[in-house]
């Protein structure tokens, strides 16, 4: 009997019309905690505090399913995005009636949204490839921030007479140079300077090819790289829990073959 009720629970899981009706439910919890933005009526108020309550309650019985239908029940609190549930279904049970915490329990609520992470893959893959670029981006942010700070330190020696308020120290000047590589407004700020020195316009094209260009093609390499390679693990993933030959075992048995080949010649 529990058996039966077992395969079940599974097969409502891994039913895509179950998955659908979490993230409807997720998208309805972001937008009840949009329209508590808005002045109501108090009546209205009331139904929305009422359909808050029933989101939480869904999110407490999708949770107990996915942990009912875990094979390893120990390890379920192993995995990271099991974990990452768990928190934002126990923030949605604080109590918001005390008018103290209402400000606090609305705040907390509106992190449901990020539920979504989780159950869609392809944002878990997104995420997961971010974490992992961090080490890597790390290093070029430390790059650009070198090339920041020259840059200012020269903008503030040369043009800190021609307008003190962009460029009269170095912080102010590395303000000043965000500004520039964001495209705001840069060219008032050039053609300001070139009313001085006519040349200067060298010095703002090779800052954006610098870091506007430059340097975000490189992070974009870096992120696509890391995201291909999350992508190609969660597809051996897939291949392991079915049964098939990861993209891994396949090049290892090439590799068996072609040895074997060569000691046959």
């Amino acid at each position: 009997m529990l058996e039966h009720w077992g395969e079940k629970l599974v097969r409502l899981k891994a039913n895509r019309i179950f998955e659908f009706t979490v993230v409807s439910v997720i998208i309805f919890a972001a937008l009840l905690a949009g329209a508590r933005t808005y002045d109501i009526d108090p009546s209205v108020q009331r139904l929305i505090s009422v359909l808050d309550i029933a989101v939480t309650v869904f999110f407490v019985i999708e949770l107990t399913l996915r942990f009912l239908t875990e094979q390893n029940k120990r390890t379920f609190l192993k995995n990271g995005w099991n974990v990452f549930d768990t928190v934002i279904v126990l923030i949605s049970l604080i109590p918001v009636g005390n008018s103290e915490m209402v400000i606090v329990g609305r705040l907390l609520r509106i992190f449901r949204v990020l539920r979504m992470i989780s159950i869609i893959p392809e944002l878990r893959i997104l995420l997961s490839s971010l974490v992992r670029a961090l080490p890597q981006l790390g290093y070029i942010v430390l790059l650009m921030f070198i090339i920041f700070y020259i840059y200012a330190a020269i903008g503030s020696t040369l043009f800190h007479q021609i307008n003190p308020q962009l460029w009269g120290d170095i912080s102010v000047s590395l303000l000043t140079l965000f500004r520039v590589m964001t495209f705001e407004d840069w060219t008032d700020v050039m053609y300001e300077t070139m009313k001085v020195y006519p040349l200067s316009w060298t010095y703002y094209l090779s800052f954006i090819f610098l870091t506007a260009f430059a340097f975000l093609n490189m992070v974009i390499g870096i992120v696509v790289n890391v995201i291909e390679q999350e992508s190609q693990k969660e597809r051996d993933e897939m291949l392991e829990q079915s049964g098939e030959p990861t993209m891994l075992e396949l090049q290892a048995e090439i590799r068996e073959l072609k040895v074997l080949l060569e000691r046959r010649v």
